[in-house]
């Protein structure tokens, strides 16, 4: 990718960036939804993340970046790896299970659970009253999500699972944070989520049901758009974004994924979204905001 200067606030460029980004994270969720139907969602994520480790390896070997971690990092590559494995478990039964706008507001989520977990582990990091209250208006967001049961589409196990898979995605953001692989580039960080993730995924996904369903060319489509799209090249922009403008910043975009996800799912795969569920979207929405403002 291109090589930027370090910028100080997010200029156009990268507010349009980030809005594409969030866009396209938000997509990917009815992409595997529809994709679930040819493949069996816990083969559909391990399947992703072959794809994505063979494309990423091919692409750090056009670019000389190593493939080895440092020895002192390889135990908590392994451990982000299986966390990664069980994220991508979860959220894909979960959008097997349940709608793309419960499912969103409920896993991205995530931020509420990275910064409760660092105010007790890091005490550079504790919350403020803004913070305090952004916290506190997201918990309250995903509490009514799983206490609505109006639409008769919701299934209390996806929802569950899709907590479970912001939990394991908030755990893999602060292993990052306080073991040496903080000082790994983000390019071996992802390649050994994807290597460790894709043998488990594939070995655990005969448990789950049957491999593949009704595989049509729509199917593939969607594979090739997680693999290429969101598993590889979607999470190298996120970073190459990280590394041109400040993290917070970057980060407050972050609400975005839910909001495009909810109207997303309301207008391709047309979705009931219930009063209560648009009210849990803009405190989850307003909260994530709010967490990541300094």
């Amino acid at each position: 990718m291109a090589v930027m200067e370090r910028k100080s606030y997010i200029d156009t460029f990268g507010a349009v960036a980030l809005v594409l980004f969030a866009l396209n994270l938000a997509f990917n969720q009815v992409v595997v939804k529809v994709t679930n139907g040819g493949f069996g969602p816990v083969f559909l994520a391990g399947l992703r993340s072959v794809g994505g480790a063979v494309v990423l390896l091919v692409w750090m070997k056009a670019r000389g970046v190593s493939f080895t971690l440092p020895r002192s990092s390889i135990t908590a590559g392994v451990i982000s790896g299986a966390l990664f494995a069980i994220e991508f478990m979860c959220l894909f039964t979960a959008l097997d299970l349940t709608t793309v706008g419960r499912v969103s507001i409920i896993f991205y989520s995530m931020p509420v659970w990275l910064a409760l977990s660092a105010h007790v582990l890091l005490p550079a990091e504790r919350l403020s009253r803004l913070r305090s209250v952004g916290l506190v208006l997201a918990m309250g967001g995903v509490v009514l999500a799983l206490l609505d049961r109006s639409n008769g589409q919701a299934s209390l196990l996806g929802d569950l699972l899709a907590l479970c898979g912001a939990f394991c995605w908030a755990a893999i953001a602060m292993l990052v944070r306080v073991t040496p692989l903080s000082r790994v580039p983000p390019e071996q960080q992802l390649l050994w989520q994807l290597i460790i993730s894709a043998p488990l995924l594939v070995l655990a996904a005969p448990l789950f049901g049957d491999l593949l369903r009704d595989v049509q060319p729509i199917h593939l489509w969607g594979l090739a758009f997680q693999i290429i799209a969101v598993a590889s090249f979607g999470f190298l922009a996120w970073f190459w974004l990280m590394s041109i403008y400040p993290a917070s910043s970057v980060a407050s975009f972050s609400f975005l994924s839910p909001v495009f996800s909810v109207i997303l799912g309301w207008l391709l795969l047309g979705e009931h979204v219930g009063w209560t569920i648009w009210v849990a979207l803009a405190l989850v929405a307003a909260g994530i905001f709010l967490i990541n403002r300094k």
